[in-house]
């Protein structure tokens, strides 16, 4: 009898879509608050997370429409460029492997333009010119921040991929890589040394290999013993960093003949030195 009687007070429980439908309560405009839980006679399901998109037709469907706003803000985004850098010592063939580069990206038809430091007029001020003799036109300037207003932003808008020759001299490198790749989907190919002639960090070149796609590290001849050479040996007694020059200053050597090199410049420094002081 007394379950007969509970049975009949106890009132029947809604359906679980109908009590799921009156937990949701309207806050704001085009999301609705889920209570923090709902009770059953059975059950307790607590809420994750609070703000849930809900449309009409139910969750599934505010899904469907949430990947569509996010497909919507993608395609908003501009277009994404690439960055790729040319590491090596002198006479490693930087400036020609970056020539053979924009030469195959003008052969396949995109549009082209190649910048150098006016501080390297060695060849000529107007184009890129390798050891070997090969040439290429292009914009000497003495930063990269100028270049857009130098060839105008119409032809600036037009290009697709910016060669970029002895990047060391360049103190606005980083900006100007990362503000033409993320920003003005440019093509960026970067050459450049990273080391000067004592092993140092030159410029900003190894500023850029975080934000960099590619890296290729070239290397040369050790011309003392025919190794593959790493690293770039000054033979004149100048000390200031930046000293343009070719073969009558540098020399690309291993690490044995580097390390046997500087030894044996300090020694004749040394030498000279006495002498001046005996003849002084």
């Amino acid at each position: 009898m007394k379950s007969l009687l509970l049975n009949a007070t106890l009132p029947k429980p809604a359906p679980l879509s109908t009590r799921f439908q009156q937990s949701i309560v309207p806050r704001r405009r085009s999301c609705f608050h889920l209570s923090r839980q709902f009770r059953s006679h059975s059950f307790f399901v607590p809420t994750v997370n609070p703000w849930i998109v809900v449309s009409p037709l139910g969750i599934s469907a505010a899904s469907e429409w949430k990947g569509v706003r996010s497909f919507q803000n993608e395609a908003s985004l501009p277009e994404s460029g690439e960055i790729h850098v040319i590491l090596g010592p002198m006479f490693a063939g930087k400036t020609t492997t970056l020539l053979q580069r924009i030469k195959a990206e003008s052969v396949s038809g995109r549009n082209v333009a190649i910048i150098k430091s006016e501080k390297d007029n060695r060849y000529g001020l107007d184009c890129i010119v390798t050891h070997d003799g090969e040439r290429m036109p292009c914009w000497p300037l003495s930063n990269l921040s100028s270049f857009k207003q130098t060839i105008g932003s119409g032809a600036y808008d037009k290009l697709e991929v910016i060669g970029i020759d002895e990047a060391q001299f360049f103190k606005d490198l980083y900006q100007f890589c990362s503000e033409a790749a993320d920003h003005d989907g440019k093509t960026v190919i970067v050459s450049g040394l990273d080391g000067d002639y004592l092993r140092r960090s030159f410029g900003s070149v190894l500023d850029i290999i975080p934000i960099a796609d590619t890296v290729t590290k070239l290397t040369a001849q050790c011309e003392v013993c025919g190794d593959r050479a790493h690293f770039t040996l000054r033979k004149t007694e100048e000390t200031k960093t930046e000293l343009i020059a070719g073969a009558d200053v540098y020399m690309p050597v291993c690490r044995k003949h580097f390390v046997s090199g500087q030894v044996l410049k300090e020694a004749t420094r040394d030498i000279i030195e006495a002498q001046v002081c005996v003849h002084g």
